[in-house]
Protein backbone atom coordinates (compact mmCIF):
# COMPACT_ATOMS: atom_id res chain seq x y z
CA UNK A 1 0.00 0.00 0.00
CA UNK A 2 1.70 3.21 -0.87
CA UNK A 3 0.73 7.13 0.88
CA UNK A 4 -0.23 9.35 -1.27
CA UNK A 5 -0.25 11.94 1.11
CA UNK A 6 0.23 12.83 4.81
CA UNK A 7 -1.63 15.65 5.98
CA UNK A 8 -2.67 17.41 8.67
CA UNK A 9 -6.06 15.88 10.25
CA UNK A 10 -9.18 17.63 9.98
CA UNK A 11 -11.66 18.42 12.37
CA UNK A 12 -14.66 16.76 10.51
CA UNK A 13 -12.91 13.73 10.52
CA UNK A 14 -11.94 13.09 13.99
CA UNK A 15 -14.26 10.60 14.78
CA UNK A 16 -13.16 8.60 11.79
CA UNK A 17 -9.46 8.24 12.71
CA UNK A 18 -10.28 8.12 16.30
CA UNK A 19 -12.13 4.61 14.94
CA UNK A 20 -9.19 3.70 13.23
CA UNK A 21 -6.54 4.10 15.97
CA UNK A 22 -9.58 1.36 17.82
CA UNK A 23 -9.49 -0.81 15.17
CA UNK A 24 -5.54 -0.82 14.90
CA UNK A 25 -5.52 -1.47 18.79
CA UNK A 26 -7.79 -4.13 18.84
CA UNK A 27 -5.72 -6.01 15.72
CA UNK A 28 -3.56 -7.48 18.59
CA UNK A 29 -6.01 -9.17 19.95
CA UNK A 30 -6.90 -7.62 23.29
CA UNK A 31 -9.83 -8.47 24.73
CA UNK A 32 -13.71 -6.35 25.28
CA UNK A 33 -13.17 -5.48 28.71
CA UNK A 34 -9.18 -4.37 28.05
CA UNK A 35 -10.42 -2.22 24.70
CA UNK A 36 -13.30 -0.36 26.59
CA UNK A 37 -10.60 0.87 29.09
CA UNK A 38 -8.56 2.40 26.03
CA UNK A 39 -11.20 4.07 24.04
CA UNK A 40 -10.95 7.10 26.12
CA UNK A 41 -7.37 7.69 25.05
CA UNK A 42 -7.24 6.36 21.53
CA UNK A 43 -9.31 9.93 20.53
CA UNK A 44 -7.69 12.03 18.11
CA UNK A 45 -7.84 15.98 19.99
CA UNK A 46 -9.58 18.52 18.50
CA UNK A 47 -7.04 20.79 20.07
CA UNK A 48 -3.85 18.81 18.47
CA UNK A 49 -5.75 19.33 15.05
CA UNK A 50 -5.81 22.88 15.48
CA UNK A 51 -2.62 23.23 16.92
CA UNK A 52 -1.29 21.27 13.12
CA UNK A 53 -0.16 18.45 15.88
CA UNK A 54 -2.40 15.42 14.11
CA UNK A 55 -1.45 14.33 11.06
CA UNK A 56 -3.03 11.73 8.87
CA UNK A 57 -1.26 9.41 6.07
CA UNK A 58 -4.43 8.61 3.16
CA UNK A 59 -3.85 6.19 0.01
CA UNK A 60 -6.11 8.47 -2.43
CA UNK A 61 -9.12 9.39 -0.18
CA UNK A 62 -8.23 6.91 2.49
CA UNK A 63 -6.92 7.43 5.48
CA UNK A 64 -4.26 4.59 6.73
CA UNK A 65 -2.91 5.97 9.56
CA UNK A 66 -2.88 8.80 12.12
CA UNK A 67 -0.18 10.12 14.24
CA UNK A 68 -0.40 12.89 16.88
CA UNK A 69 2.21 14.67 18.75
CA UNK A 70 1.92 16.95 22.02
CA UNK A 71 4.89 19.11 22.84
CA UNK A 72 6.24 20.06 26.62
CA UNK A 73 9.16 22.52 26.29
CA UNK A 74 11.94 20.96 24.18
CA UNK A 75 10.29 17.15 24.29
CA UNK A 76 7.35 16.08 22.29
CA UNK A 77 5.70 12.62 22.70
CA UNK A 78 3.80 10.91 20.25
CA UNK A 79 0.56 11.01 22.18
CA UNK A 80 -1.09 8.59 19.10
CA UNK A 81 0.42 6.50 16.62
CA UNK A 82 -1.84 4.00 14.13
CA UNK A 83 -2.05 2.62 11.14
CA UNK A 84 -5.03 0.75 9.82
CA UNK A 85 -5.12 -3.01 10.19
CA UNK A 86 -4.97 -3.92 6.27
CA UNK A 87 -1.73 -1.27 5.66
CA UNK A 88 -0.16 -3.07 8.45
CA UNK A 89 3.81 -4.17 7.16
CA UNK A 90 3.35 -1.90 4.15
CA UNK A 91 5.58 0.57 4.84
CA UNK A 92 3.13 2.98 5.65
CA UNK A 93 4.00 2.58 10.04
CA UNK A 94 7.38 3.69 8.67
CA UNK A 95 6.17 7.17 6.60
CA UNK A 96 4.06 8.02 9.14
CA UNK A 97 6.82 7.63 12.07
CA UNK A 98 9.55 9.35 9.80
CA UNK A 99 6.80 12.19 9.19
CA UNK A 100 6.22 12.25 13.08
CA UNK A 101 9.79 12.94 13.97
CA UNK A 102 9.78 15.53 11.30
CA UNK A 103 6.57 17.63 12.86
CA UNK A 104 8.51 17.51 16.51
CA UNK A 105 11.82 18.70 14.80
CA UNK A 106 9.87 21.42 13.07
CA UNK A 107 8.15 22.66 16.23
CA UNK A 108 11.63 22.49 18.05
CA UNK A 109 11.85 19.81 19.91
CA UNK A 110 15.41 17.46 20.33
CA UNK A 111 13.59 14.37 21.45
CA UNK A 112 10.02 12.10 20.89
CA UNK A 113 9.16 10.39 23.74
CA UNK A 114 6.54 6.84 22.95
CA UNK A 115 4.97 4.86 25.53
CA UNK A 116 4.53 1.79 23.58
CA UNK A 117 2.24 -0.59 22.83
CA UNK A 118 4.23 -3.99 24.02
CA UNK A 119 3.70 -5.07 20.34
CA UNK A 120 5.28 -2.11 18.73
CA UNK A 121 8.25 -1.90 20.76
CA UNK A 122 9.98 -3.52 18.30
CA UNK A 123 8.79 -1.06 15.56
CA UNK A 124 10.25 1.86 17.33
CA UNK A 125 13.44 0.49 17.55
CA UNK A 126 13.81 -0.73 14.63
CA UNK A 127 13.04 3.41 13.72
CA UNK A 128 16.30 4.16 15.97
CA UNK A 129 14.41 5.03 19.20
CA UNK A 130 16.16 4.01 21.97
CA UNK A 131 14.61 1.69 25.11
CA UNK A 132 14.61 3.64 28.45
CA UNK A 133 11.93 2.45 30.97
CA UNK A 134 8.72 0.57 31.26
CA UNK A 135 6.26 2.94 32.65
CA UNK A 136 2.47 2.68 34.35
CA UNK A 137 -0.16 2.76 31.70
CA UNK A 138 -2.78 5.75 31.38
CA UNK A 139 -5.45 3.29 31.10
CA UNK A 140 -5.20 0.03 32.30
CA UNK A 141 -3.97 0.35 35.80
CA UNK A 142 -1.16 -2.33 36.94
CA UNK A 143 0.03 -2.74 33.16
CA UNK A 144 3.63 -1.46 32.17
CA UNK A 145 4.54 -0.01 29.00
CA UNK A 146 8.31 0.21 27.38
CA UNK A 147 9.24 3.89 27.18
CA UNK A 148 11.73 4.97 24.47
CA UNK A 149 12.77 8.04 23.14
CA UNK A 150 14.15 9.23 19.51
CA UNK A 151 16.59 11.94 19.62
CA UNK A 152 15.70 14.21 17.25
CA UNK A 153 18.49 16.09 14.75
CA UNK A 154 18.59 18.33 12.02
CA UNK A 155 19.44 17.25 8.56
CA UNK A 156 22.63 18.75 7.88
Amino acid sequence: MSVTAIRGARLDEIEALSALCVRSKAHWGYDAEFMARCVPHLRVSPEAVGKGLAYVAAAGEVAVGVHQISVKAASAELDLFFVDPPAIGTGVGRQLYRHAVGVALAVGCRELIIDADPFAAAFYAAMGARYLEDVPSDAIPGRKLPRYVQVLRSPR
